[in-house]
């Protein structure tokens, strides 16, 4: 049975892994605060549910726009907004999104004072302020999505929880995993570390694999597997980096940028202890601990295995 039940939620798991963290981003540059112009790039998923998304800015803006085209992940679109008046104070709205594609919205002004916001299905418009935003609050949120969206992320907090006893245990080994994944991602973005991209994705679900190979085996660690977890997390940071840097980060806020993202990956992590927790307890609770973590290392190892074997073949094919 537990094999069965691991087959079934390993061809679930494989279906939401095609859709990985890839948010739409729409940058827009004031050119002109005197006759209100704007340029605009709207990068879009070319991987993406459905029909692309469409824009929609306030009358009083005439659009210009070139034609779409391909740019590594995402489809690429020039705007230029000629407007009566300032777009502050107006409305951005975005028809067609993707459930599972969120939109920043990322606005710089000439008086050197930036705007960011966000978009998706349940909140498809976005009223610009008047006033300064004082913290890039968004990029926390991108934060959680892009870690409650990496599969192989969560996939890897869930094996750690059965190899750590105590929740000040548990608290600190996911810390460390943070910090770690925080100094590559850090580095990585600022091109002090480089590792391709596709080789980093092969690396990570080899720790899928690890993982999956310590859970069977049972093991406890008396105090806690920070040590491994930090190692880890080293890999994973530059997985992070590789997601963020593909749809930028448009504003002189980028250490700020880095740090809400880095915060925003924490708490996803931190909210899935309750819940991967609760399982645990009640699998100790009613005795059958010894099956789900069989279980576990049973879904582990085929999803790492999966990764490793089709992300090798897009490296060599």
């Amino acid at each position: 049975m537990i094999k069965i039940l691991s087959s079934l939620l390993f061809l679930f798991i494989i279906n939401i892994s095609a859709h990985e963290f890839n948010p739409a981003h729409l940058v827009i540059e004031e050119t002109d605060s005197t006759n209100f112009t704007y340029k605009a790039t709207w990068l879009y998923p070319i991987k993406n549910i459905g029909k692309r998304a469409e824009l929609i800015f306030s009358d009083s803006c005439q659009l210009n726009t070139l034609s779409p085209y391909p740019q590594g992940k995402y489809l690429v679109e020039k705007i230029t907004l000629n407007c009566n008046s300032s777009i502050k104070g107006q409305i951005i709205e975005v028809k067609n999104l993707s459930v599972l594609t969120d939109a920043l919205v990322t606005i710089n002004f000439k008086n050197n004072s930036t705007f960011e916001g966000i978009m998706n299905l349940r909140n498809s418009k976005l009223e610009i302020p008047f006033e300064k935003q004082a913290f890039p609050t968004t990029y926390f949120k991108l934060g959680i999505d892009h870690l409650l969206s990496g599969i192989d992320h969560i996939l890897f907090i869930f094996g750690l929880l059965f190899l750590v006893t105590g929740v000040l245990n548990i608290v600190k080994t996911i810390t460390a995993f943070t910090v770690a994944h925080s100094i590559t991602l850090g580095l990585s973005f600022f091109n002090l570390l480089s590792l391709p991209q596709a080789t980093v994705e092969v690396l990570i679900a080899l720790t899928i694999v690890y993982l999956a190979t310590e859970v069977s085996n049972s093991n406890k660690y008396s105090n806690t597997p920070w040590l491994m977890a930090f190692g880890f997390g080293l890999l994973h940071g530059l997985g992070f980096a590789s997601a963020l840097g593909d749809i930028g980060i448009s504003n002189d806020q980028v250490f700020l940028s880095l740090l809400f993202f880095n915060i925003g990956i924490e708490a996803g992590q931190l909210a899935l202890i309750p819940l991967f927790g609760s399982i645990l307890w009640f699998a100790n609770k009613y005795q059958f601990y010894k099956k789900a973590s069989i279980g576990a290392s049973y879904i582990l190892g085929s999803m790492g295995f999966y990764w490793v074997i089709s992300r090798f073949i897009g490296i060599i094919i």
